[in-house]
C-alpha cells in the first residue's frame, strides 16, 4: 500500500514528492472532493494525507469519508506555515480525555 498527498499547496507538495510521495495540489472544494473519491477508489492506497487547511475548512468532506470507509487512513498533516494547534494541544487533549490535569 502507498500514500497519496493531497495539498493546497506546491510547497508541501514539491517537498512530499521529494519524499517518494505521489498527489495533488487542489483548490477549490469541488477538487477536494474529486481527488479525494480517485484516491478512495484506489486500492492501492493505503494512506491519504491532506493539509489541515482542508479540515479546517471542509471537515463535512473529510467526516464523511473518514465514516463510510475504514481503508484508506485519512491523515491531517501540517502545511509549510506549521500547525494550526495550539502549542499544548496534547496536553490539552490528555487533560479532555481522561479528567486530569498534568
Amino acid at each position: 500500500m502507498r500514500m497519496y498527498l493531497i495539498s493546497d499547496n506546491v510547497d508541501t507538495y514539491t517537498g512530499m514528492r521529494l519524499a517518494g510521495v505521489e498527489g495533488c495540489v487542489v483548490h477549490e472544494r469541488a477538487e477536494l472532493r474529486e481527488e479525494l473519491e480517485k484516491a478512495v477508489a484506489d486500492k492501492t492506497i493505503g494512506i491519504i494525507l491532506l493539509t489541515e487547511k482542508f479540515g479546517r475548512e471542509f471537515p463535512e468532506i473529510i467526516d464523511d469519508v473518514k465514516l463510510r470507509r475504514k481503508l484508506p487512513l485519512i491523515i491531517e498533516i501540517p502545511d509549510r506555515h506549521g500547525t494550526g494547534r495550539k502549542a499544548d494541544f496534547i496536553t490539552s487533549y490528555v487533560n479532555e480525555a481522561i479528567g486530569l490535569k498534568l
